[in-house]
């Protein structure tokens, strides 16, 4: 066996195990100390640094007295000792031993480094624990309020992530990038309710990244399909289409997840006016019935899921990019019939509401004042928290078209607007950034 350092060697030549060396370290301190008239050494040499010094586990050389001692020791220049040695001094001979010394000391060396490994590992009660409260929040987002869902989501994203710089072991690593995905996920629905577009397709992307880690089909599947309804928002429908696409190519996709990406493609050909393909998505997102399910969208579903209700007030925002008034209304109406049959603090209001908008919106389109009043009615009663953007782009929708010159002069028309004006006005005090009057969430 080669000597790694001119140390290990020198010290293969006299035979040394660590208990001699240190003997000869302490005596050279304390000759040392003396000769430069100091008080008496009390240096001394740990078991574990003898090791690290001799097999070569040194970056630089020891901090003093440690050069001092050692070049007094062995007559050599420390950062000689300390490097690999080029030729066997002239009559230099050495059998190498192991003594017992030698084994538990790599026993010892095995042992830490394998306990390292252990302690870089999380509690899987931990991990349980980030998983019941992500689902918790996705299937409570409807009925909290939402600076509290941003509050509970950034907390959780960042518990997931302090977990994955905690742990090596890799089933663990795969449940905390899934947790991050996850919270990424909420956090950029979140941020698109209160109005910042940029950190909900930031965080949408984020989402998507966490997901390709781990491979995970369905988290990619909601991340894209997210940042192609936050594309046809920032007003590029084409790329919705294509962020659609690249969605529904992901693997282990179940109805609900289908569905909801079906329904984004609607929106995004409604607004390129493509009547025929718009009217075929909605067709194919309304006969998914092939029993299959995921993880996301189905088992934790909430804010990942997109039951009928939501899928009647999406395709009735669809049906309006359209001009079609009566397919608007009757799906709107449905949306509102579904919901009317769930029991009222279960309801989801930022669905709901919108519904209602997007009914007085189709009663608008055929003239009839009093059906748009009597729909807007319920969503004029909402907190002005919940007033999310979705909410205030369909409002912006009605306003302007109250200003049609079909209802010039008409008192019921002009109060309305000014009840949506107040209505806009006390929410977008409390919205985190300004969203383009593009388009409407799904």
């Amino acid at each position: 066996m080669e000597a790694r350092t001119l140390l290990q060697l020198l010290v293969w030549e006299r035979g040394w195990t660590y208990s001699r060396f240190r003997r000869a370290y302490e005596s050279a301190a304390r000759e040392v100390a003396a000769a430069a008239g100091g008080s008496p050494s009390t240096a001394t040499v740990e078991e574990q640094t003898f090791r690290r010094w001799t097999a070569g586990r040194v970056r630089g050389i020891p901090n003093q007295p440690a050069p001092e001692v050692l070049e007094y020791m062995f007559g050599q220049n420390v950062r000689a000792l300390f490097s690999p040695p080029s030729e066997p001094p002239p009559g230099a001979s050495h059998v190498l031993t192991i003594n017992e010394s030698d084994l538990a000391m790599t026993a010892r060396d095995a042992a830490s480094h394998a306990g390292d490994a252990a302690s870089l590992s999380v509690p899987d009660m931990t991990l349980d624990q980030l998983d019941d409260d992500i689902v918790a929040l996705a299937r409570a987002y409807n009925r909290t309020s939402p600076f509290e869902v941003y509050r509970r989501a950034k907390e959780l994203l960042g518990i997931a992530q302090a977990m994955l710089e905690r742990t090596q072991v890799p089933r663990q690593r795969e449940r905390g990038y899934l947790a991050a995905g996850q919270s990424a996920a909420v956090l950029s629905a979140i941020c698109f309710d209160l109005g910042s577009l940029p950190a909900a397709v930031s965080l949408s992307r984020t989402a998507a990244l966490y997901g390709q880690v781990v491979e995970h089909g369905p988290l990619q599947a909601y991340a894209h399909g997210a940042l192609a309804f936050l594309a046809y928002w920032g007003g590029r429908p084409a790329e919705a289409v294509r962020l659609v696409r690249t969605a529904q190519q992901f693997g282990g996709l179940g109805d609900t997840a289908m569905t909801r990406l079906l329904v984004i493609e609607g929106r995004a050909h409604g607004h390129l006016g493509n009547l025929a393909e718009a009217e075929r998505a909605i067709r194919n997102a309304l006969s998914q019935s092939t029993g299959s399910r995921d993880q996301l969208h189905d088992d934790i579903g909430g804010e990942f899921g997109f039951p009928s209700d939501r899928v009647a007030m999406s395709n009735a925002t669809t049906y309006l990019l359209l001009g079609d008034s009566g397919g608007a209304e009757e799906a709107a109406a449905q949306a509102l019939r579904l919901l009317s049959a769930e029991p009222e603090e279960e309801r989801p209001l930022l669905v709901e509401t919108q519904a209602h908008v997007d009914l007085a919106r189709a009663r608008l389109l055929r003239g009839e004042l009093d059906g748009v009043q009597a729909a807007l009615e319920p969503a004029f009663n909402v907190p002005v928290e919940w007033r999310g953007a979705g909410t205030l782009e369909r409002m912006a929708a009605v306003r302007t078209g109250l200003c049609h010159p079909d209802f010039h002069g008409a008192g019921e028309a002009s109060t309305l607007g000014e009840r949506i004006e107040e209505f806009t006005a006390a929410a977008s005090a409390q919205r985190l950034g300004v969203v383009p009057p593009l388009a409407i969430d799904p």
